[in-house]
């Protein structure tokens, strides 16, 4: 008895939010009223199954929001990545749903709201992450809500029996929940950010340019992603591998009539050679020609979105992530020439690419070169355009993460800012990616610029332009270079006059968008980062 005495003070204390579907209970948490797994849609199961997402049923009485909600469906990550990444999982089937961190709970306090797409490549992740913790976010006057949302087959296999992209429709149903609900959590919802990482941020560039979400947002943070919309075919391949394997027709019913874990193991077997690297069938947001219309690349460039402001960037070197992992480091370097030869069929480029990068790396080993020349194709070329094709009037920042992981060989790695971001590198989950002795003085300068950014549309450095200004994340105060990765990018420039030679990424639509000519400045050589050499790493060219 004593105990329930205890548990109804405390209950009496805890905040209470009305939503449109029934009360919520969350927590106080150092000061902050923190809410989780509140559904914004119903579970995504039985006749929902593959099917868009629909609202959740209203409930009576109050709903207790004090823990994580069920995670969705996802196959777990190889033990090389596990060491790296966690994943929580948690039971159960109303996995659309969604986190709030709020200072003040309640309709009065307008403050400014951020959103949280996770990363994963479309088939891994979730809110439940404990680096994406939102206290400090609150702490610092920022609304903040994290979501989840199907991933791997369930939200992004292309069937001919149901709609694509059952994912990013998820994502779309939490941002329209955010716009009818989040001013009674303490929130704007006219000053809504939206911010996301890897297969995040490319569901936000699929969000930036859809019609359907035009509104619901005011600002975006791009990190480690670009617009993209992938091939159907290499969609169609996944889903039609699995099929064979498990000996059903590949339609959304069959799939359907299938046990979900070997569903999962399924998924996780035909996924294994998939990776931004290596290319290869693999789950991705498609043009459906409705949520999705067009290319994303394509509409943005062409002017979608004029008057949503942009945060975007990269870490120095992202392919660490995608190698050190799986030992392919070691691996690349001793192919040589041959790891070459593979990066250029990748990037769909000629031999001057990679010449250049060895006259502009004379030091770099053999991975360093593969590494940079996919990444630039992927994601910075992608990211460059982007922020070159904004009006003037909508500003565009752009910034690099350079720290160096104290984990050996991870360096500046893929993933690694987020922990910064959300101050959170104290975090243990973050360490297994930072390392010990992430220097908290860069978390306070990185977060407090995501925040800046979101208050007042501003992170604290200038703006793009013509001498294309990168804030660097690194070692030491933070600072503004100018052009640090032109001379790369000129190369790709050049590539794309080629005769016969592709203009967009081989993931995204047809070369037939526009670009607009990009101007090289002039900067001095201290302003450009050095790839770091490779003991016994370094080949020359074929």
């Amino acid at each position: 008895m004593a105990v329930d005495a205890v548990d109804s003070v405390s209950r009496a204390h805890d905040p209470v939010v009305t939503t449109s579907y029934g009360a919520v209970r969350g927590r106080y948490e150092d000061g902050i009223a923190v809410f989780r797994g509140i559904p914004y849609a119903a579970p995504p199961f039985g006749a929902r199954r593959f099917r868009p997402p629909v609202p959740p049923e209203p409930w009576d009485g109050v709903r207790d929001a004090g823990e994580f909600g069920p995670t969705p469906p996802k196959p777990p990550y190889s033990e090389a990545f596990a060491r790296l990444l966690a994943d929580p999982v948690v039971p159960g089937d109303d996995c659309l749903n969604l986190n709030v961190w709020t200072p003040e709970p309640g309709p009065g306090a307008r403050l400014p709201v951020m959103v949280w797409i996770h990363g994963g490549a479309l088939t891994r992740g979730s809110s439940a992450v404990p680096v994406y913790d939102g206290h400090a976010f609150a702490r610092d006057g920022v609304v903040l809500v994290s979501i989840n949302y199907r991933l791997g087959v369930e939200g992004y296999g292309l069937f001919p029996d149901a709609p694509p992209n059952a994912g990013l429709r998820d994502q779309l149903a939490a941002l329209e929940w955010v716009r009818e609900s989040i001013a009674r959590f303490g929130g704007d919802p006219d000053r809504v950010t939206v911010f996301g990482e890897s297969a995040g941020a490319i569901s936000i560039g699929a969000l930036l340019a859809s019609p359907r979400a035009q509104g619901l947002f005011r600002r975006a943070v791009l990190q480690s992603g670009p617009p993209e919309a992938s091939e159907r075919d290499k969609v169609r391949r996944m889903v039609r591998r699995m099929a064979t394997r498990l000996k059903v027709p590949a339609t959304a019913r069959a799939f359907a009539a299938v046990d979900r874990a070997l569903l999962l193991r399924t998924q996780a077997d035909v996924a294994r050679l998939s990776s931004p690297v290596l290319g290869g069938p693999a789950f991705g947001i498609v043009v459906d020609g409705d949520l999705v219309p067009r290319d994303p690349m394509e509409a943005l460039l062409a002017g979608g979105a004029p008057d949503v402001e942009l945060l975007l960037g990269w870490t120095s070197e992202e392919y660490r992530l995608w190698l050190a992992p799986g030992g392919l480091l070691e691996r690349v370097d001793r192919l040589g020439p041959v790891a070459l030869a593979g990066a250029m069929a990748r990037c769909r480029c000629g031999h001057e690419v990679p010449r250049g990068y060895r006259a502009i790396h004379p030091g770099a080993g053999t991975v360093d070169l593969v590494g940079q020349m996919v990444t630039d194709h992927l994601l910075r070329v992608p990211l460059h355009r982007l922020a070159d094709a904004r009006p003037p009037r909508t500003p565009a920042y752009v910034y690099e993460f350079a720290w160096p992981s104290n984990v050996p060989g991870l360096g500046a790695c893929h993933a690694l800012e987020l922990g910064f971001v959300f101050d959170t590198v104290e975090v243990p989950q973050a360490a297994q990616l930072a390392g010990p002795g992430a220097p908290q003085e860069l978390a306070d300068a990185m977060h407090a610029a995501w925040v800046r950014f979101a208050v007042e549309g501003d992170p604290g450095w200038q703006t793009w332009d013509a001498s294309h200004p990168v804030r660097i994340f690194g070692a030491g105060a933070p600072h503004t270079v100018f052009g640090p990765r032109d001379r790369e990018l000129a190369l790709w420039e050049a590539e794309s006059g080629r005769p016969g030679a592709p203009l967009s990424s081989p993931e995204s639509a047809p070369s037939s968008r526009p670009r607009r000519p990009r101007r090289v400045m002039a900067v001095r050589p201290s302003s450009w980062p050095p790839l770091p050499p490779r003991a016994g790493g370094g080949r020359s060219l074929p």
